[in-house]
């Protein structure tokens, strides 16, 4: 079985940059070993104009016979003979895509040292497979790769060219087409949907096989229309992982969907004013507002209660003057995809040491949260119903009590600026409700009146002399007879 990728380029963006890219030089011819054959990488064409890599896999079919995995759904054979008489050496299967992690591990990573500022730029590609097992028909391969930005022709391979009237076989020949992808991103894409096509995997599927996926389809399979299929096939339709790739998929796209709840709002801005650099987006801008928020205040313990997948965790962890950041969720998987974003196994004793994530809910008091400078609620409160806002409110004002709090929430007069969002809608459908700045004022006022703080209250995004910003916080400060009361008691 083979696969052949070829790019097009010019003078300035030769089209040999694809050895760079691929880390496998054009001029030489390469074997690697796999688990089930051998696979070569060789170029049939390596000019500036134009260059084809191609990836050939030798199955060594008596190894995979003796495995039991010669064809069939985890491996079953459909029969006896399953085992010696099938398709496996010649059409693209989880065979293939094995040989392509394995085999192009740095270009699926987006890795190349030599050439830094290659993995990130799109080029025309052009990917090729002749014989593909296509569980669904040429349709189902449309539905797969059109959404990801490939142009998709799918040729039904007949089932004998001389007896045309015994129809069509399950195999296409696939040719992929597009400007718009990256060369990682087109080895992801092949990677996942190579064995769903197939609906066939020649190995065990074990529990890790959930974290192969969420890199793989990391960026596009949380937003696919057809995430479900893909995610149930690629997993061997194996229900406990498809559950739990499912949760933590819609965990990725919960927060994705927060961090840009204003980003097609910041693109049309930036079109009317004719700015062509693209502006700051809202989550970077709050981020950024939280940390000086947090400088400002002098705080070196610092809380971010509902971390969520630890992007605030992770910023303050790049300046030293924060000494301990703990983040805490009631989600387990947030917290577990979190500890992936942050590198916990992988980081050195000394910063693993600044660096905390415990699971609890913020509607329950918690010994654990008592003692430290700062606290951050980020996009939370509004994610609760109304009636459960006391609960939490006590909880880290009148029991956790940190020196400051920072509250931030959607302002809810600036969504008339979002031209796609429909009147009296929220910006996500997770929050139960949205404040004007009046309704956060009178919120924030009264708690810190009952708790002794001392409240001001600071825009994030662009300030509209009409509606407000996009985002508003609240910076509440112990005063000063409470604070020394808190520390005397302590």
């Amino acid at each position: 079985m083979f696969l052949t990728i070829t790019t097009t380029g010019t003078p300035e963006r030769p089209a040999t940059d694809l050895g760079f890219l691929l880390h496998k030089h054009p001029d030489k011819a390469q074997a690697f070993s796999t688990s089930h054959g051998r696979a070569h990488v060789l170029y049939p064409e390596a000019g500036a104009e134009r260059c084809t890599a191609a990836l050939l896999l030798e199955v060594d079919t008596v190894a995979l016979a003796r495995r039991g995995k010669g064809k069939g759904r985890g491996g079953a054979p459909d029969a006896a003979l399953a085992q010696y008489v099938n398709d496996r050496p010649y059409a693209a299967s989880s065979l293939l895509a094995v040989a392509l992690r394995s085999v192009f591990s740095s270009a699926m990573r987006g890795v190349c040292h030599a050439r830094p500022e290659l993995p990130a730029q799109t080029r025309p590609l052009r990917v090729e497979v002749p014989a593909l097992p296509a569980r669904g028909g040429p349709d189902l391969v449309r539905r797969l790769f059109e959404p990801l930005g490939w142009t998709v022709t799918a040729e039904p391979v007949a089932l004998d060219t001389e007896f045309p009237q015994w129809g069509d076989s399950r195999y296409v020949r696939l040719v992929l087409r597009s400007e718009a992808v990256t060369v990682a991103e087109a080895l992801r894409h092949l990677y996942v949907l190579l064995p769903v096509l197939d609906d066939a995997k020649h190995y065990w599927v074990s529990a890790d096989e959930v974290d192969k996926l969420l890199r793989a389809g990391e960026g596009w399979l949380p937003g696919h229309p057809e995430q479900k299929l893909i995610t149930s096939r690629y997993l061997s339709r194996r229900w406990s992982l498809t559950r739990e790739a499912m949760e933590r998929l819609e965990l990725v796209r919960l927060a994705e969907s927060d961090d840009s709840e204003v980003e097609e709002l910041d693109n049309a801005v930036a079109a009317e004013t004719g700015t062509e650099e693209k502006p700051t987006p809202l989550a970077v801008q709050r981020r950024d507002a939280i940390v000086a928020a947090l400088k400002e205040s002098g705080a070196a313990r610092v809380l971010d209660l509902g971390c969520g997948q630890g992007q605030l965790v992770q910023a303050l962890l790049k300046d030293v003057r924060f000494t301990e950041i703990v983040g805490v969720d009631v989600s387990v998987r947030a917290l577990t995809i979190a500890a992936r974003r942050l590198k916990l196994d992988r980081m050195g004793e000394r910063q693993a040491n600044r660096v905390g994530l415990l699971q609890g809910s913020l509607v329950y008091t918690d010994n654990r949260l008592k003692g430290y400078d700062a606290a951050v609620l980020s996009e939370v409160i509004e994610h609760l119903d109304l009636p459960r806002l006391p609960a939490l409110e006590y909880a880290v004002f009148g029991a956790a009590r940190p020196r400051t709090v920072l509250v931030t929430t959607p302002n809810a007069e600036y969504n008339v600026r979002w031209e796609t969002l429909p009147a009296g809608h929220t910006r996500h459908g997770d929050h139960r409700f949205e404040w004007t700045r009046e309704q956060f004022r009178a919120w924030a006022g009264t708690v810190a009146e009952r708790h002794g703080y001392q409240v001001e209250f600071r825009p994030i995004g662009p300030d509209d002399p009409e509606v407000g910003p996009p985002t508003q916080m609240a910076v509440l400060t112990l005063s000063g007879g409470n604070d020394k009361k808190e520390a005397k008691a302590a």
